[in-house]
């Protein structure tokens, strides 16, 4: 029987931890003589900071310290050129729960009467809410770091002469969209634990899916040299982008360890992840798209507005994602790009699964839908008519190395039933179709830097076992199986004799993180070549001889010496374009989606139930089929929610509508669609056996699927979301 290598489909090597129970996350972490710690947040959205009296707090027993801002003075943030938000506020509160100061005690309770028991005075200011407010000269200024008024980021971009293409359409769409804002709802808070060696070491145990990225902006903000900090990551209990960048936590246990001499812990409450957010950015949008009578697209002209909330976090990147990848699967003759992501007094707004892509996603293919509809084309002909090549580049120059699309158009096609179906059912039932396309992984590290992206180590020992030492975040999606499928497939050996070592920064070669979908290309490629070099090297010390698996380890390592490789990877360099932006969406591959949404729609009721969605994916090669379709449908399944429930809404005096999980709503078991998985395998000369990711581009298409399906039920467009019982009744009304 072949060994459990690419291909196969094995259960995740941590699944049996986690489901028993004996995965230890990192508020399971508990250390000698720990501290507490409780964040002061502000009570209003916008507020000038007038003093801070820590007296009564550290005159309570058990309470051992408090910082302010003016102990963390340095400004951080997780793009280099937009660090513009302190550990602690140091001079103003930009929104409700901008933390002001932190308080170390003997136990959680303690920790929050002191909390509670910091006076702080305030000058309330006036604050904005609304991004188009906001962009008004009259407007309060809401982070001093903003260099043009509210605005934290702007992009033109232009390609071909869209007013021309538009022009000369046989049919042009025009039309707005409205995607609310969302939070990511992992199940695990965010903690972090910090301790403080006597020599000077500082090391973090943390929920971050960024170690590379907390470990240079603690050493940053603290004034500490790298080389005396460690940062451990433990597994994580879900993260989806919302711990891709450090927060306040981490800095503050850090600082109040190095004060006390003693371990600190800090953990959220689930109060406080609502506040802490980083989700999808609330988006207003409008889209022109046009073609000609047989069903070629023209010309795009796309104007978002986006509401990043009070700090930039990853905004640079999100104003021009939410243009840039728009431009594939389809061709489009000219395109046009207008993003402006501004300034709000509500919680910072950063990357959620699907990264900037999936609002504009919606809008471009619920406007695809309405020109087929113009056109009397079959929107799955429509699209097919459009797809670009393989080999191809985009009309913003996005280089498309393999392309699966039309594939996956013609799975969903056929296992739905669309033909029998499509403007076919009774009325209150429909079918949407609708399709996207995302990077596996970002041509650009966060900081510019010539070295490796991604590195992996490898050590076989002689007793058979072989240790993979990577810096690659484990946060479900099966990093762990997919490095150790990758291990096996080159050096023959079964997945039980395979340690794969993860998230220590004192143990592991640097990778930059999981962000982006870029794992499975980066640390993939780095642990094949690796694993590639040292089968390569045990062959050739072998020879010709008649010997297997340990013995040929040992035989190699008594000729060679101590069994170690190590493998790199880098993005190529030839896969975007020269313009000011262009590497922003830039990738080494992309995967390409295809979805058909299936709805029963109550006229009377307004309630939406969507019955079924099919999603093929072309994931160029599936590593591990069962966690690809794993990952498949919990793309699909978060999309679901995004279109049927959830907001993260903040009212006019800028307090959370609903921060527990009992008010923000989330579908179960019994609200979520039969889901059906579809791989499509492609091949791309850049993946490693040809893989691609998986894991956020399959989330596109659903949102966009089920408006569409719900307009083939009743026939009306939803071009806001979520599609609440009360919306599609004003819509029906409307008709």
């Amino acid at each position: 029987m072949k060994s459990a290598g690419v291909g196969q489909r094995v259960p995740n090597p941590r699944a049996y931890d986690a489901v028993t129970g004996r995965t230890r996350f990192a508020d399971d972490h508990a250390l000698p003589g720990m501290l507490h710690a409780r964040l002061v947040r502000s009570p209003h959205p916008h507020a000038r900071i007038v003093a801070i009296d820590a007296a009564p707090a550290l005159a309570m027993p058990g309470v051992h310290a408090v910082i302010t801002g003016r102990d963390l003075p340095v400004r951080y943030g997780i793009i280099p050129w937009t660090q513009d938000e302190y550990p602690l506020a140091l001079d103003k509160a930009a929104f409700v729960g901008d933390a002001v100061a932190c308080v170390a005690a003997i136990d959680e309770a303690t920790a929050a009467r002191a909390a509670a028991a910091v006076v702080v005075t305030w000058e309330v200011l006036p604050h904005v809410l609304d991004p188009e407010h906001a962009l008004r000269p009259d407007a309060p200024k809401v982070n001093a770091a903003a260099r043009t008024g509210n605005v934290t980021k702007a992009v033109q971009l232009a390609f071909g002469d869209v007013d021309a293409e538009l022009a000369g359409s046989d049919a042009v769409v025009d039309a707005e969209y409205w995607f609310e804002g969302t939070t990511h709802a992992a199940l695990e808070p965010h903690c972090a634990i910090a301790t403080w060696e006597p020599q000077g070491v500082l090391t973090v145990i943390s929920t971050t899916q960024v170690a590379h990225y907390l470990h240079r902006e603690l050493a940053r903000v603290l004034g500490l040299p790298e080389d005396r900090i460690r940062v451990i990551q433990p597994p994580l209990g879900g993260a989806f982008g919302g711990k891709s960048e450090p927060f306040d936590l981490e800095f503050c246990v850090a600082k109040l360890a190095m004060v006390t001499g003693r371990p600190v812990k800090l953990l959220y409450t689930r109060e406080e992840v609502f506040y802490a957010h980083r989700g999808r950015h609330p988006m207003r949008m409008r889209m022109r798209l046009g073609a000609t009578r047989d069903g070629t697209l023209t010309g795009c002209d796309l104007t978002t507005l986006i509401d990043g909330g009070a700090y930039a976090s990853f905004g640079l990147v999100t104003t021009y994602y939410a243009g840039q990848l728009v431009t594939a699967p389809l061709r489009l003759r000219a395109y046009r790009l207008d993003s402006t992501r501004v300034y709000t007094n509500k919680p910072a707004c950063g990357p959620k699964r699907g990264h900037g892509s999936v609002q504009p996603r919606f809008a471009f293919e619920v406007t695809v839908d309405r020109l087929a509809e113009q056109l009397g084309i079959d929107p799955i002909e429509l699209r097919r008519r459009n797809t670009l090549e393989a080999g191809e580049r985009t009309i913003n120059e996005l280089l498309i190395r393999s392309i699966g699309f039309r594939l996956c158009l013609d799975r969903v096609e056929e296992a739905s039933g669309w033909k029998a179906k499509f403007r076919k059912l009774p009325f209150g039932r429909g079918v949407g179709v609708a399709g996207s396309f995302y990077i596996s992984g970002t041509n650009y590290p966060i900081y510019p830097n010539p070295m490796p992206q991604s590195a992996v180590q490898l050590k076989v020992d002689r007793s058979g076992r072989v240790t993979v030492f990577s810096g690659a975040s484990e946060m479900g999606q099966g990093v762990t199986a997919m490095l150790a499928s990758i291990v096996a497939e080159e050096l023959g050996v079964e997945p039980a004799a395979i340690r794969v070592i993860l998230g220590d920064t004192d143990l592991t070669p640097v990778d930059l993180g999981g962000y982006s979908s870029r794992t499975t290309v980066m640390a993939g490629n780095a642990c094949q070549r690796a694993a590639r070099e040292l089968a390569t090297r045990i062959r050739d010390a072998v020879g010709g001889e008649p010997v297997t698996g340990v013995e040929a380890f040992r035989l190699a390592e008594a000729r060679l010496g101590p069994l170690i490789a190590v493998g790199h990877y880098d993005t190529p360099k030839d896969n975007h374009g020269a313009y000011r932006g262009g590497t922003i969406g830039a990738s080494p591959a992309y995967s390409f989606t295809a979805h058909v949404a299936e709805v029963t729609v109550d006229v009377e009721r307004g309630d939406v139930r969507v019955d079924h969605i099919w999603a093929a994916h072309d994931c160029g090669r599936a590593i591990n089929p069962m966690l690809v379709e794993g990952q498949i449908e919990g793309g699909v399944y978060m999309g679901f929610a995004e279109a049927r429930f959830e907001e993260h809404i903040i009212g006019d005096d800028g307090l959370h509508r609903g921060p527990s999980l009992l008010d923000y709503r989330l579908p179960t078991t019994l609200d979520t669609p039969e889901l059906t998985a579809l791989l499509v395998e492609t091949g791309d000369p850049e993946g490693p056996y040809g893989a691609k990711e998986a894991g956020e581009g399959p989330l596109h298409p659903s949102i966009p699927a089920i408006a569409n399906a719900i307009h083939d039920a009743v026939g009306v467009r939803l071009d806001r979301l979520p599609f609440t019982p009360a919306r599609v009744l004003a819509a029906l009304r409307a008709r």
